[in-house]
C-alpha cells in the first residue's frame, strides 16, 4: 500500500514536472517567435538615430520632419532581397527557372489593347492638357499616355505602401543599401521642402512614387506642378502626372519633332550584328542598304539626314526596326528594349488605332536565364562584349552572337538558342 502510494506520488510529480517543462518550452517558443522581429526593430531604430539622422541633418532635414516621417515605422520583413542584421548576404543560387520568356509574351494583345484603348479614351478627355504639354515639352501626348498606362494602368494601380517603410527597410537591410539610402534621403527632402505631406508618400513595394512610378530622386529632378496649385502632385493630379512624365523624357534628351522609330524589313545582306545605339547611321544610309518600312512608305524626308539605329529585339526571329534617339530616351524610363518598344508601339496604337507588328515573333525565349548567362560567359571568354552575364539577351549579347556565328561560318541569327548554348560550352 505504502509502495503503491509512493510510486503514484513520484509519477504525479514526474507528470507535473513534464507539464511545467512543456509549458516553459511552449512559452519560450512563443517568446522567441517575435524576438527576431523585435530585435530587428530595435536595431532599425538605433540605426535611424545614430546613422541616418546625422546625415539627414547635414542635408537640411529638421528633427521635426525626421521624427514625423518615421513615427510608427518599422521594418517590413516581407520585402525581397533583405539581409538580417549581423548576417551575410546569401550566396546567389544558380538560376534554373525559365525566367526569360518569349518576347512575344510582352506584347500580348490584351495588355497592348488595355494601353491603346485606355489611352485613346484619356487622350480625348485630356486633350487640352496634352496639347499644352506637347507645346511646352515637345513630347507627343500618345507617348506620355502609353507610359502612364504601362506604369500604373492610368493611375488605377494602388500604391499600398508607406514609402518610408519601404525605403527605410531597404536602406537599412537590403542588398542594395547605398541605392536605397540615397532614395530615402531624397524622400525626406520631398517632405522637408513641402513638396508632399508625409501621409501622401505612398509607393510601390520597390519605393516608386505615384502614378508615373518615380523614385524619390527622379521626383526631385522631374516632377512638375502643371495644374498651378503650388506643388507637384504625382499621386492625384492628372496634369502633374502627364507633365512630369514629359519633363522626365526631355531631361534625358527627347528630340522634339521626331518619333521613336519605324518597323522595317532587313535584307539578309545586312548583318543583324549591326544593331545597337553605338552603331548609328543616317537613315538614308540604312535605306541605301535595302532596309525598307514595312508599310511600303518611304522614310520621311525630314528623317533621311538624321541618325537611326538598327533594332532587332529577337534577332532574325522577330520584327526589326530603325529606331531614333528617342527610343533610347524611352529606355531611360526602363532599361529594357522591350519596354521601350512597348511604349512606342502602344503610342502608335493610341494615335492610329490598334495594329500588330508586321513581322512575327519566332519560337524564341524557351531558355533558362542560367543557360543564357553561361552562353554570355563563354562569349566573354572569347573576347566578345556582351554587356554583362545577367541571363538577359540585350543588344550587346545579340550582336556578339551574330559576330560569333559569322566568324564560325554559320548564318547570323543574333539570338540565343539551345544549339548555340551547347556549341559554346
Amino acid at each position: 500500500m505504502s509502495g503503491r502510494t509512493e510510486g503514484g506520488a513520484i509519477e504525479r510529480v514526474h507528470r507535473r514536472f513534464s507539464f511545467v517543462f512543456f509549458l516553459a518550452a511552449l512559452v519560450g517558443l512563443f517568446l522567441a517567435l517575435p524576438a527576431s522581429a523585435a530585435y530587428v526593430d530595435d536595431q532599425f531604430q538605433a540605426w535611424l538615430q545614430t546613422d541616418l539622422w546625422p546625415e539627414a541633418k547635414s542635408k537640411g532635414i529638421s528633427k521635426k520632419t525626421f521624427d514625423a516621417v518615421f513615427l510608427g515605422v518599422k521594418p517590413n520583413l516581407k520585402l525581397p532581397d533583405l539581409v538580417m542584421p549581423g548576417e551575410k548576404p546569401a550566396t546567389p543560387q544558380k538560376q534554373h527557372q525559365a525566367e526569360f520568356g518569349a518576347p512575344a509574351n510582352y506584347f500580348a494583345e490584351k495588355i497592348v489593347r488595355a494601353v491603346t484603348l485606355g489611352g485613346r479614351t484619356r487622350e480625348s478627355a485630356n486633350s487640352r492638357v496634352l496639347g499644352l504639354i506637347e507645346k511646352r515639352y515637345g513630347v507627343p501626348g500618345e507617348i506620355v499616355l502609353a507610359i502612364w498606362g504601362r506604369e500604373t494602368g492610368f493611375g488605377a494601380a494602388k500604391m499600398p505602401y508607406d514609402a518610408f517603410e519601404v525605403l527605410g527597410t531597404d536602406a537599412f537591410m537590403s542588398t542594395k543599401k547605398d541605392f536605397f539610402r540615397t532614395e530615402l534621403l531624397a524622400a525626406l527632402e520631398i517632405v522637408q521642402r513641402g513638396l508632399a505631406p508625409v501621409n501622401a508618400m505612398k509607393s510601390s513595394w520597390a519605393g516608386a512614387l505615384g502614378q508615373p512610378q518615380f523614385m524619390p530622386t527622379s521626383f526631385l529632378k522631374h516632377a512638375v506642378d502643371f495644374d498651378g496649385d503650388g506643388r507637384p502632385d504625382i499621386w492625384n493630379s492628372t496634369p502633374d502626372v502627364l507633365a512630369s512624365i514629359a519633363n522626365y523624357l526631355v531631361h534625358y534628351g527627347w528630340v522634339r519633332g521626331r518619333g521613336w522609330g519605324f518597323e522595317v524589313t532587313v535584307p539578309e545582306s545586312v548583318s543583324c550584328s549591326l544593331e545597337g545605339p553605338d552603331q548609328g547611321k543616317k537613315i538614308s544610309q540604312w535605306a541605301a542598304m535595302g532596309i525598307k518600312r514595312v508599310d511600303g512608305k518611304p522614310f520621311p524626308a525630314s528623317e533621311l539626314k538624321a541618325e537611326g539605329f538598327l533594332l532587332m529585339p529577337a534577332g532574325r526571329s522577330g520584327p526589326a526596326f530603325i529606331a531614333t534617339p528617342n527610343f533610347y530616351v524611352l529606355k531611360e524610363y526602363n532599361t529594357s528594349d522591350l519596354y521601350a518598344l512597348f511604349i512606342g508601339h502602344g503610342a502608335d496604337g493610341i494615335a492610329h488605332g490598334d495594329q500588330n507588328f508586321s513581322g512575327s515573333w519566332g519560337p524564341v525565349g524557351d531558355l533558362h536565364r542560367s543557360d543564357i548567362a553561361a552562353l554570355q560567359r563563354a562569349l566573354e571568354a572569347k573576347g566578345y562584349d556582351v554587356g554583362s552575364a545577367d541571363g538577359l539577351p540585350g543588344f550587346k549579347t545579340r550582336r556578339s552572337i551574330g559576330k560569333w556565328q559569322t566568324k564560325n561560318g554559320e548564318p547570323a541569327t543574333c539570338f540565343p538558342d539551345a544549339g548555340l548554348v551547347a556549341a559554346l560550352k
